[in-house]
């Protein structure tokens, strides 16, 4: 029996204690729901809390676990990113235009984990329609980050990082279009993964850059995520883009040992690849190249060692246009959400504007008023860049480049497994600190992108703490549908460094 509190465990030690009858389904929700009201103040991570409905199905749970009928994650709790739609329940995308519709359907995502017997906590907040790398963009205010209240938790999944962090949840969904589980989760200090392109059903989730969007899981360890993983992913016959691949068991991927690794050394004959446009790394020591503070450099300098020291090779590969991929997707998502945000327009559902003269007004009005300023900018790019005469000049080269990001991938993918490199250039930022020069924010995209653009699996994985003690990600990079070398890597540095147990003072 552990001595922690059911706050501090992860999902896998929480589900042992389930099935061994420590404590209830019922006291673990009730347990987080009462933490989630006494920091919702401090930290505005939730849009929604559904305490009566977590109640309700963590007794069906419970349940479930008497007749012995339950599965790896039945009783577990969870959070959902607000982007995610829920039946019956508030489903707003952290936007004005959505404050008041509730979803006639669940997305596919939801209905796979609630089919687990998962307890949804409720809504975390976002930046509006995941566009943002701050969470400073929801109409419901900035999410704090749990290790320093001043700073950012990152965005656009900060109110699913803070509260995993804060351990106010457990687990949380969470959606990557450009960094957007990676970013949160290295600034956060909590592990997330966004897996290939296709993984996991886009059905029911409101999309932001179509050919980009991916749901995944953020939680406490390596071995969380994989678990959440298996049961979230798999081919959605309702999503175009779906992969159609057999369903995965992460976990026992994770835990399966690569073939002639002694116990000691268990990346013995991984082959990890740190691109020389990222990070100088030669003789086990670590020089920035690029746009990344000496904090991260030091921390990641240390992971890279701990690898080595796991068995785990180095390499120096090469990703050319790493720098290109800042102006390829700034311009091809705002394009793609240009075309996706049409449909919010005051007709069936979503904000109407009170006063109008005619359609066409009704139409300027709702859209102004329901709109930020963060997707108003980026809804007036991708219509540019979209227009008669731009197109080819822009949206046309800008796929091109893409395609020739994703093959400099695959180049180096002949020389290693895995790529390594940081997430973000620096920790977290204080709160209004680029509120007026947008792009400093999207400049600090750069490590999360290339992969985003190729449609790669990413992780962010815990790795120390730099400047004013604030958390630091390593990212790990995998080829299409390698997801279980991802996170066996990762569980093996896990394993070996207590980074992902650390808890912000006061949480």
């Amino acid at each position: 029996m552990s001595a922690l509190p059911i706050h501090r465990r992860t999902l896998a030690d929480l589900a042992k204690g389930l099935k061994q009858r420590e404590f209830s389904s019922v006291e673990v929700a009730r347990g987080f729901l009462d933490r989630v009201a006494s920091s919702q103040a401090e930290l505005n991570a939730f849009v929604t809390v559904t305490r009566e409905a977590a109640l309700a199905a963590a007794a069906v749970a419970d349940e479930r676990l008497a007749t012995g009928k339950a599965g790896p994650l039945t009783g577990l709790p969870l959070a959902h990113k607000d982007i995610f739609c829920t039946e019956g329940v508030l489903t707003t995308c952290g936007s004005k235009m959505l404050a008041n519709f509730v979803s006639p359907y669940d997305a596919t995502v939801v209905s796979r984990l609630r089919e687990a017997g998962m307890v949804m906590l409720g809504k975390a907040n976002m930046d509006e329609f995941a566009m943002g790398s701050s969470n400073e963009t929801s109409f419901f205010g900035p999410v704090r980050n749990p290790w320093n209240t001043a700073m950012v938790p990152g965005g656009s999944s900060g109110g699913s990082a803070a509260a995993v962090a804060a351990r106010v949840a457990p687990a949380a969904t969470a959606t990557d279009t450009g960094g957007s589980i990676r970013q949160p989760a290295a600034l956060c200090g909590v592990t997330g993964i966004k897996p290939t392109y296709g993984v996991c059903s886009r059905y029911g989730m409101i999309a932001f850059a179509s050919s980009l969007d991916q749901a995944g899981p953020m939680a406490r360890s390596a071995e969380d995520c994989a678990l959440l993983l298996s049961a979230m992913s798999g081919f959605d016959e309702r999503d175009s883009t779906s992969a159609e691949r057999p369903p995965q068991d992460f976990h026992a991927q994770m835990l399966a040992p690569r073939a002639g690794a002694p116990a000691g050394k268990p990346l013995t004959g991984l082959r990890i690849g740190v691109p020389q446009e990222w990070l100088n790394w030669t003789d086990d020591a670590l020089d920035a190249r690029q746009r990344v503070s000496e904090d991260i450099t030091l921390c990641l300098g240390e992971a890279f060692r701990t690898l080595k020291s796991l068995g785990a090779t180095f390499v120096r590969v090469s990703l050319p246009r790493t720098e290109l991929s800042i102006p390829v997707y700034y311009i091809i998502a705002p394009a793609e959400a240009s075309s996706n945000l049409s449909r919010f327009d005051g007709v069936r559902y979503g904000h109407r504007a009170a006063k109008y003269a005619d359609l066409l007004d009704m139409y300027k009005k709702s859209r102004s008023e329901g709109f930020g300023a963060e997707v108003k900018r980026r809804i007036m790019i991708g219509t540019y860049v979209l227009s008669h005469g731009y197109y080819d000049a822009y949206y046309l080269q800008a796929q091109k480049l893409r395609r020739m990001i994703a093959d400099d991938f695959q180049r180096c993918f002949t020389q290693c497994d895995l790529i390594a490199g940081p997430v973000a250039p620096s920790v977290a930022w204080k709160i209004g600190a680029q509120g007026d020069d947008p792009v400093a924010a999207y400049l600090a995209d750069i490590f999360t992108l290339p992969a985003s653009l190729a449609g790669l699996p990413g992780m962010s994985v815990p790795a120390g703490f730099g400047e004013a003690g604030m958390p630091v990600g390593l990212q790990l990079i995998g080829n299409y549908f390698q997801e279980g070398t991802l996170l066996h890597a990762a569980h093996a540095f896990q394993q070996a460094t207590d980074w992902h147990a650390r808890a912000p003072a006061g949480f």
